[in-house]
């Protein structure tokens, strides 16, 4: 609701200005309450005025800081007289709030005028301090209103009347029309803007007045009212009489300030005429049967009256606002209500119900109010539109029974005892749904609204049925408990319910429910029956879906948004139990996604019926589209293969299904092209049908001679061994003869001709089942023509061979046939395609197959001819395979040529067997006739064969195998030459030199030699001079001839005669000439070393010079030392060989010179390897020699490369004979050896001795040479004092140590220090001058440095020498040895986790001076002790923890860290307590709540600890002031008290007994209130009729009171209490036949005593002795308290304390 939420700003001042009617703003300094009315002279008769006139609105606007509350309005007013009696006596009546009135002054000269004349505009103004709180005081009387105030006229008619006759409806007073205008806020909802807005008339008018109102407004500014609250409304009239001091002004107006933010009160409705509306507020009306109520009435407004029953009010079947507030209703009692089915709005504020059990269900209503009443809760029915509910200020503790409220949007319930619930709000979401919209007059919190989500839809149910709202981590497991705990009288006897939950639900898809039954004990199987539900809200009534009776539901797409609920059944042995159910989270949209959820193949797995695949598809919100559907055929044993075309839901079984297996595979796709997963389903074997056959029939000619064929469409899995039968009609066509069985096809014979042939199927399948035989017949069988059958060639079908024609003529007798004969590639004949005739087309029936048959298919084609020349039909018939080939062979081989080297021989053959292949010709050489020849292999393949040189005197053969053109190879024949190869004569058939005539090349004669094998053949070479002359060359005989210098200028021939092995000689050759010879580039023939190749050598060289006359040859040395480096050594004749070269290799390359200058080609020899010389030593000697500088002997090797030398280092004190070191025997004790390598360092031991190196030169290879011996020239010096390695270790906690090098002679007294770095500063430590240091506090978080100053025994010093910084200087860690408990483990108590620190004084030290802070993290454990695990108590993280109710049974576990001041956080360290005891039940914080008046009601409150609370015990008590004594008030026991006038003066006192569940009590607990007052409205009219002194009552008494009936309207008679300062007395009122009686009278004097009954606060008892006392009743508990404190204030001199202290109000 938001109607209060500018409540705060009610007590700001507000600026009124309106406009006249010419549009001029009037002065508002004008004093308003002094001029709102004209006073005129008492008269017999009083004036009213009907006049009407036109009024303007007024424009609120926001001024200033209280923009949200009062605006200044514009506005025409026409003020018009008004007449008040001054006789009239003052009464007083609640206002809307309860509060008593102020009485009116008793004369109207107190009312001041300001010079307004009748009929002029007067402008209210609240300028006027001394009016301002006036003003105030209404304003806080007024209620929240809604925006969009329809436009009002209100009249106020003053009557004057007794309080009896204030029924009547007579109006004696003026009437003042007001027009009001509201600024208005944004739109609020159609449903909230019907509501008839709260009244601001009432708060300023007396208490006598009756409003009448018309309104010449639009129709719809009277139906739209709101709730929004962000202004008030006022009455423009002011108030007549007003008398009342300052200070009560202030306190009434506070109170109604607190009242008002939770009222909500209706603005009557001036559009509605007087017969649609009925106002009778503040009329002090008792009961509604006393009205005559017009059933017409839509607005009824009976707020401030006496009415405790709504009785009466059935009638008003149109009522649609209903205010009675501020009455005395207590409910129950709202039943006739139920006939008000158009009633929107009911206000019931200011009442005392205690309950709406009553109040019915009523279908239109949209707004009901029960705020400031007694409400313990909320149940009643629901109330299918109520938006908006007020109960705020009532009692309500508990959300049980909280109606089903579908489109409520506003909730209230401030200042109820409820509100200390946590996620109230949350709770209040849960029950009411999305539609709530405010909360307490603010905007729901998104945090709360988050809350509310974490918590199961079941939450809403188990509120409603009393479960205690809990955290919502343990709210799902909780409500299940309480569910469980519920049903558990109702579950099977031996079951247990140990599950119910349903799976989040979504759109179109699967939704399963589980419930599970635990058998602990019973003997009976149960059985669970299911009903799902849909619902709008988890409080809503659920409809029943229909056919959802299963564990699965899926749920529609109109379902989503929506709760679905199971309830679950149970049966047992036929007994069928009370049902449990759940409820699901709401239906989400789906994801689009399509799932198959069952896919099956429906029909008949047999061949050739039609199965249907199903799939059941969830859609899951996308639209359904066309699936995907295929078949797949499975054999044993083998992967599904698809069956081509097989796409539809539908699939015939085909033969080639028999015995497999088929796959229906389904791929939902939804509209929108979403494909789901496929799925599948799989068939059993698919068997074969019954073997059955179909369109049997006859195919063929039924002529003589033909061949007919018996067909029919077999069906019935694979067909078997199908039996056929031919039947032949006889003559007269009586019976049938078999004429063939067997088979299917049949030859007509001439038997048959004229009668007609029956063909019988008889279908059997695979496994031999026999089906039913069916038949057809033929026509008339006719006589043939010529023709012919059993076609076919007879023969050899070999290739030469003769074959013949063999055939039956049927068709008379045969004449002159005609035969004629093809072949073909093909087996099979179609016609004469593809035949290629052979011969003439007529030739005999014999015939003689041709190669050019073979590997062809013979055809022969036979016409018949009849004797008489008719032709008939020819036949072919082809051979049954092609026509073969005679085996490959030769018929004869022989070789022709001469058999003579360098001839050819040629092979010739004759082939015969089928067509030849590639024949295999092969040629051998035979020693003789007899043995086996070998291979020629350059002649294999061909027919011709040149005669080899190889083959003289051998005999030639060739050898011949015939292969046919498909492959098949025949037998080999040789054929061998009958001489042998003879040889040819011998010749040189080509005779050349190769080479160039150049001196010094060797030339070759290159000849060709032929005729047998050659022998020692002549070769003679010959120079030729220029002029001509042929000279023999001596001695050049051989094939090759290298020309020399004598060469020069000459030609150069070669002669040959060729010789045979067997000396036979042929013709010489010789050969062309060469040259002449020219001279050749200088080169050298031979190189050589000569000399030694070692050490200290000299070697030189031998060279050969060629290629004409010499000229300055050159020559080089080099040192080779590997195959990569070469260095230039001399260029003389010869070379010394040094240790340079000892290990290498020596190069010599000569380069050849012509005596003309040109150059040869370099010739290079290199030697062996150089061996070194005996290793000698030719110096050595020791240079100047200091401590710690390394000394290397100076010294000169010769002999090779050096090795590693033997040496040995001698200190001495005093100089020696080297001889005496060289002769190892002779050294003396003087000499000490000090090391053995090339190079010594002298240590400080060696300072101011002299130092002898004792060395034996030795070579690389190991040979060794003479040793020597050489002395320092002065004895070793000592170095400049250093240190170095100067370093810091740790040797324990807190103590250093320094440590570091020295060098330079022996150390004397060295110098120690130790330093401080801070902040890059290095600072000195005085004291600190040892090698160890001890850290003190000043030295934490700084690093130290040790400081070394090296001093030598001489005194002399050396460098200060720093270490590096240590680390920084930390002390020891904080550690925590234990951690402990302190405390009881025990509910309610303190646990305090206490460290234990180590022993140490270290640790307490550091403890005492840097430890920070101590972290401390509680955990509560979780599962059992198997399976236990800790979660966190995220707020706990002190070190003390109150162990709270949830803990028990649990363990607790405190996990501690300290960290100190250098940040630095120790281990972890853990305590854990057994499981967590219940405490003793104690009461802590006890207090009782109530505003301190009589009439209020006071509840007891406190904090229960000790495990679960049972039902503790709780005593009302009274306590007089001053007083010890408690007087036990009986039957008051409950947590809840409501006061009384026996209360009064009183303190009220509750003893609070805690009990546990198990029925250990605590100590008892009491609080008190401060003494009770009388509530300030009764005191005011018990203080005016106090003093008054005398006053009367009309009370109501049984006719019979010794009848036991219970008092009733029709047993209750009036009487009049008659109360003075005197005495009271009882007058039962006289009547037309009797005169009054006094029934009672008595003095005050004791024992006079007024009685309450607490069971009925409307009865009251007056004990004037025990003779005299009366049962006396009112109609309310108001008029009760007011009549039992004026009989007790006029008693009051018989007791004790004064009224005002009785009263407890300030005088």
């Amino acid at each position: 609701m938001e109607a209060l939420a500018d409540s705060h700003n009610e007590d700001s001042p507000s600026r009124i200005q309106p406009l006249t009617s010419s549009g001029q703003r009037v002065d508002s300094s004008a004093e308003v309450p002094k001029k709102s009315s004209k006073v005129v002279k008492p008269s017999g008769m009083v004036l009213s005025s009907r006049t009407f006139d036109t009024i303007s609105s007024m424009n609120k606007r926001i001024q200033g800081a209280t923009q949200n509350y009062i605006s200044s309005s514009r506005s025409k007013v026409t003020a018009t007289k008004t007449v008040v009696s001054s006789n009239v006596a003052p009464s007083q009546r609640r206002n809307s709030t309860g509060d008593i009135l102020p009485t009116r002054p008793s004369s109207a000269s107190k009312l001041k005028e300001n010079g307004a004349e009748n009929g002029k505009k007067i402008v209210p103004s609240v300028s006027d301090p001394g009016k301002r709180s006036s003003l105030e005081n209404r304003r806080m009387s007024l209620p929240s209103v809604y925006s969009k105030v329809p436009v009002s006229v209100a009249r106020s008619e003053t009557i004057k009347s007794s309080p009896v006759s204030r029924l009547s409806l007579k109006s004696d007073v003026s009437k003042t029309d007001v027009v009001r205008k509201t600024s208005t806020k944004p739109p609020v909802p159609a449903s909230v803007a019907r509501r008839v807005t709260s009244s601001s008339v009432d708060g300023s008018i007396g208490h006598n007045s009756l409003t009448k109102v018309t309104s010449n407004t639009s129709p719809s500014a009277a139906h739209s009212p709101s709730a929004t609250g962000n202004f008030k409304q006022r009455s423009m009239s002011s108030s007549v009489g007003r008398v009342s001091s300052s200070s009560s002004r202030k306190k009434t107006s506070a109170l109604e300030g607190r009242d008002s933010r939770f009222m909500m009160l209706p603005q009557v409705d001036v559009k509605a005429g007087d017969e649609l509306r009925l106002d009778l507020r503040g009329h002090r009306v008792k009961a509604l049967n006393a009205l005559t109520l017009p059933p017409s009435l839509e607005f009824v407004y009976l707020r401030d009256n006496l009415l405790s029953s709504v009785e009466g009010i059935e009638i008003l079947k149109k009522l649609k606002v209903l205010d009675l507030s501020f009455n005395d209703f207590k409910g129950p009692g709202f039943e006739p209500l139920v006939n008000c089915k158009g009633l929107q709005q009911l206000y019931l504020a200011g009442n005392q119900i205690a309950s709406l059990a009553t109040l019915p269900q009523l279908p239109n209503l949209e707004f009901l109010s029960v705020a400031q009443n007694k409400l313990k809760s909320l149940n009643m029915a629901s109330q299918p539109r109520l938006q908006v509910l007020a109960a705020s200020k009532n009692k309500i503790s508990t959300l049980k029974g909280f109606p089903y409220l579908p489109v409520l949007e506003h909730l209230r319930v401030e200042e109820n005892p409820i509100l200390e619930m946590p996620h109230l709000e949350a709770a209040s979401i849960l029950l009411i749904g999305p539609t709530l919209k405010k909360f307490n007059d603010r905007d729901l919190s998104l945090e709360e609204i988050e809350v509310a989500k974490r918590y199961p839809a079941r939450t809403a149910l188990c509120i409603r049925d009393g479960w205690e709202f809990c955290h919502p981590e343990l709210a799902d497991v909780s409500t299940f408990s309480f569910l469980v705990d519920k049903w558990k009288d109702s579950i099977p006897p031996g079951y247990i319910l140990k599950q119910a939950s349903i799976d989040q639900p979504f759109e179109e898809d699967i939704c399963h429910c589980h419930f599970k039954y635990a058998n602990i004990s019973s003997d009976f199987e149960l059985a669970l029956k299911y009903q799902w539900f849909i619902g709008e809200r988890t409080l809503s009534n659920f409809e029943p879906i229909a056919d959802a009776v299963d564990e699965v539901y899926w749920p529609k797409h109109h379902d989503v948004g929506k709760y679905l609920k199971v309830e679950c059944t149970p049966i047992m042995n036929g007994v069928q139990y009370p049902s449990v159910f759940e409820i699901s989270s709401l239906v989400s949209p789906g994801t689009g996604y399509p799932k198959v959820l069952n896919l099956s193949v429906h029909g008949e797995l047999v061949e050739g019926n039609v199965i249907r695949g199903s799939a059941e598809i969830a859609w899951c919100g996308g639209t359904p589209g066309k699936c995907v559907a295929s078949w797949l055929r499975r054999r044993w044993n083998s992967s599904p293969v698809v069956i081509v075309g097989a796409e539809d839901e539908y699939y015939k079984l085909t033969v080639d299904d028999i015995d497999s297996i088929l796959v229906f595979m389904y791929t939902p796709v939804t509209e929108e092209g979403v494909k789901g997963e496929p799925q599948y389903a799989m068939t059993d074997f698919i068997k074969a049908a019954a073997p059955s056959v179909k369109n049997v029939q006859a195919i063929g000619d039924a002529v003589e001679g033909n061949i007919i064929k018996g067909v029919g469409e077999y069906f019935g899995g694979k067909e078997g061994p199908s039996k056929f039968k031919w039947l032949r009609e006889s003559r007269d066509s009586s019976i049938r003869e078999l004429a063939s069985s067997g088979t299917n096809e049949y030859i007509v014979t001439k038997e048959d001709i004229g009668r007609r042939l029956l063909f019988v199927y008889i279908p059997i399948n695979f496994e031999g089942q026999e089906g039913t035989s069916v038949s057809s017949i033929t026509e008339v069988v006719k006589q043939a023509p010529p023709r012919v059958t059993n076609l076919k060639i007879v023969g050899d079908l070999r290739e030469g061979n003769k074959v013949t024609v063999s055939a039956s003529v049927t068709g008379g007798t045969e004449g002159s046939s005609r035969v004629q004969w093809f072949k073909t590639t093909s087996p099979k004949l179609e016609g004469e395609n593809g035949l290629e005739p052979l011969g003439a087309s007529k030739i005999p029936k014999a015939f003689r197959i041709s190669l050019s048959a073979a590997g062809h298919y013979l055809v022969v084609k036979f016409t018949p001819m009849s004797p008489d020349g008719e032709a008939g039909e020819p036949a072919y018939a082809i051979s049954q395979k092609v026509v073969e080939t005679l085996p490959p062979s030769l018929n004869f081989l022989s070789l022709t040529g001469n058999f003579s080297e360098g001839e050819i021989v040629t092979a010739s053959y004759g082939y015969i067997g089928g067509h030849e292949g590639k024949s295999i010709y092969s040629w051998y050489l035979h020693e003789n006739e007899t043995t086996n020849g070998s291979l020629i292999p350059e002649a294999s393949g061909q027919l011709q064969y040149r005669i080899a040189k190889n083959a003289i005197g051998k005999f030639i053969s060739f050898k011949c195998t015939p292969v046919r053109d498909d492959g098949i190879i025949g037998e080999p024949r040789t054929f061998l030459g009958q001489e042998r190869v003879q040889p040819g004569s011998p010749q040189v058939l080509s005779l050349k030199i190769s080479g160039e005539a150049i001196e010094g090349t060797t030339l070759v004669a290159e000849k060709k030699y032929w005729g047998g094998e050659e022998g020692d053949s002549v070769i003679q070479w010959f120079l030729t001079s220029p002029d001509g002359m042929k000279n023999v060359i001596e001695g050049a005989t051989t094939s090759s001839y290298t020309l020399t210098v004598r060469d020069i200028g000459l030609l150069v021939s070669v002669s040959c005669e060729p010789v045979r092995i067997d000396l036979a000689h042929g013709p010489i050759v010789t050969s062309e000439y060469v040259g002449p010879v020219i001279p050749g580039p200088p080169s050298c023939r031979s190189l050589e070393f000569v000399g030694s190749m070692i050490e200290g050598g000299c070697i030189r060289f031998i060279a050969e010079y060629t290629g004409g006359e010499r000229g300055n040859c050159i020559h080089e040395w080099f040192r080779l030392k590997n195959t990569s480096m070469k260095d230039k050594l001399v260029v003389d004749d010869y070379l010394d060989l040094s240790i340079a070269d000892v290990g290498a290799r020596i190069e010599l390359v000569y380069t050849p010179v012509r005596a003309d200058g040109q150059m040869g080609s370099p010739r290079s020899i290199i030697s062996d390897i150089i061996v070194p010389g005996n290793p000698i030593w030719t110096s050595l000697s020791l240079v100047f020699c200091c401590e710690d500088k390394e000394v290397i002997p100076q010294k000169s090797y010769y002999g090779g490369i050096e090795g590693t030398g033997k040496y040995i280092w001698y200190r001495t004190k005093e100089k020696m004979d080297k001889s005496e070191l060289v002769n190892k025997a002779a050294i003396s004790d003087g000499a000490l050896v000090v090391g053995e390598a090339l190079t010594y360092t002298p240590s400080v031991e060696d300072v101011d001795s002299y130092l002898a190196v004792y060395w034996v030169p030795t070579r690389a290879d190991g040979k060794l040479g003479d040793p020597v011996v050489a002395f320092s020239s002065h004895p070793v010096m000592a170095a400049h004092p250093s240190v170095s390695e100067v370093c810091i270790k740790k040797l324990s906690l807190g103590v250093y140590a320094g440590e570091g090098k020295y060098y330079g002679g022996y150390q004397g007294s060295s110098l120690y220090s130790w330093y401080r770095e801070t902040k890059g500063d290095i600072i000195l430590i005085n004291g600190a001058n040892s090698t160890t240091y001890e850290v003190t506090d000043s030295d934490y978080t700084c690093r130290l440095l040790f400081g070394y100053t090296p001093v030598r025994s001489d005194a002399l010093v050396g460098e200060l020498k720093l270490s590096e910084p240590s680390d920084i200087i930390l002390p020891e860690e904080p550690k925590i040895e234990a951690l402990c408990f302190r405390g009881k483990e025990v509910e309610g108590e303190i646990l305090t986790a206490v460290e234990v620190i180590p022993k140490s004084d270290i640790q307490h030290h550091i403890w005492n001076k840097y430890k920070k802070e101590i972290k401390y993290q509680w955990f509560y454990s979780n599962g059992d002790r198997e399976q236990r695990s800790f979660e966190p108590l995220v707020s706990q993280v002190s070190c003390s923890y109150k162990v709270q109710f949830e803990d028990i049974g649990r363990s607790l576990k405190c996990e501690c860290t300290i960290t100190d001041v250098f940040g630095r956080t120790s281990n972890t360290v853990s305590a854990q307590t057994s499981s967590i005891s219940p405490g003793i039940p104690k009461i802590d914080k006890l207090e009782i709540e109530g505003r301190g008046y009589h009439t209020n009601l006071y509840a007891v409150r406190g904090i229960y600890s000790g495990g679960k609370e049972a039902k503790s015990r709780i005593q009302w008590l009274r306590s007089m002031v001053g007083s010890p004594d408690l007087i036990s008030i009986p039957g008051e026991t409950g947590r809840m008290y409501e006061a009384n006038v026996d209360d009064v003066g009183y303190r009220l006192v509750a003893v609070y007994t805690p009990v546990r569940e198990d029925g250990v009590e605590g100590q008892p607990v009491s609080a008190s209130t401060d003494p009770i007052s009388v509530e300030p409205d009764i005191y005011k009219e018990v203080k005016q009729k106090l003093e008054l002194g005398s006053v009367k009552f009309e009370v109501l008494c049984e006719k019979d009171r010794s009848a036991k009936e219970a008092p009733g309207a029709g047993n209750l008679e009036r009487r009049i209490l008659e109360v003075n300062r005197k005495r009271v007395k009882v007058v039962k009122p006289g009547s037309k036949t009797s005169f009054p009686n006094t029934e009672i009278r008595g003095t005050y004097a004791p024992p006079f005593h007024v009685e309450l009954y607490r069971n009925d606060p409307h009865r009251f008892k007056i004990v004037v002795d025990s003779d005299n006392e009366m049962d006396l009743m009112v109609q309310t508990k108001h008029l009760c308290d007011i009549i039992v404190l004026v009989i007790r204030g006029f008693a009051q001199r018989f007791n004790s304390t004064s009224l005002n202290s009785l009263l407890k109000i300030e005088t």
